[in-house]
């Protein structure tokens, strides 16, 4: 019996004894375990702060590319304006340099054909004054206004007094004067009246108006019929007394007044050609 009880001592002992190395053992690692865990946590910690903070810079990356990204397409957009808006300044600009130069090729050709128009008048007038150099200088006038040839005739040389009938020696005077014009082909005729102030009225004559005109249409009808002038080149005009080219209280003045103008234009078609001749 004892030796039983001896026995059952010795096992609690032991048993004991091995209980207690666990416990220890199993206790040590617990806490170790717990270290560990909350070594973990700690880290778990650390990395949600860190992923946290990621999150946080990688939205303020993401706010900041969005704004790039409407900086950039609002800089895109301004160019494609500025794009547009340059190339119609562009041509804009294109297009009135254009017209500048045109304008100025324009001027150019017009100036050529003024100076060759003021050449052809000054060698037509040269060639009127060797024709007509035998008459008296008061009798006749030539000059050049406004790019315009003026023929002055006095009336006492083309007409008896309050005639309109063109006198045998002036249809001699208006030959010279039309061999210039045929030689001129180019050239329009016009064939003016001029009276003076003084009331006029004799047989089919009704006034100075009238005189004006049957003196022009006389003139016209020398150079047409006699000397072969190109109807269609002719005008004839009568002014009656309201170009005086002096006062009409004298008899000088009258005299002076009435007067036949022959004008020298050039035609418009042939002008033109001049503006485009090269």
């Amino acid at each position: 019996m004892k030796n039983y009880l001896f026995m059952g001592i010795i096992c609690l002992a032991t048993i004991s004894c091995v209980s207690s190395k666990k416990y220890k053992a199993l206790d040590k690692a617990y806490h170790e375990t717990t270290g560990k865990a909350t070594a973990c946590d700690e880290q778990v910690r650390t990395l949600n702060a860190t992923i946290n903070e990621l999150n946080i810079k990688n939205k303020a990356l993401l706010d900041q590319l969005e704004t790039t990204k409407k900086s950039h397409n609002q800089v895109l957009s301004a160019l494609e304006d500025m794009s547009v808006v340059t190339g119609k300044q562009a041509e804009s600009m294109r297009q009135s340099l254009q017209t500048l130069a045109e304008k100025d090729a324009y001027i150019g050709s017009l100036n050529k054909a003024i100076q060759r128009k003021d050449s052809l008048n000054l060698a037509l007038v040269m060639n009127l004054k060797g024709s007509l150099n035998d008459i008296n200088d008061q009798d006749v006038t030539i000059k050049v206004e406004k790019g315009v040839v003026y023929i002055e005739l006095s009336d006492k040389l083309l007409f008896n007094s309050g005639q309109y009938q063109v006198s045998p020696a002036a249809t001699l005077i208006l030959g010279k004067i039309a061999k210039i014009l045929n030689a001129h082909s180019d050239l329009d005729v016009m064939v003016e009246g001029h009276t003076d102030s003084l009331a006029f009225r004799k047989n089919v004559l009704v006034d100075n108006w009238d005189l004006s005109v049957k003196r022009a249409t006389s003139v016209v009808r020398v150079l047409e019929k006699e000397y072969k002038i190109n109807p269609v080149r002719i005008t004839a005009a009568g002014r009656g007394s309201y170009l005086p080219l002096a006062s009409n209280s004298t008899p000088e003045g009258r005299a002076k007044n009435r007067r036949t103008r022959i004008i020298i234009l050039p035609q418009l078609d042939q002008f033109f050609k001049l503006l485009i001749a090269k």
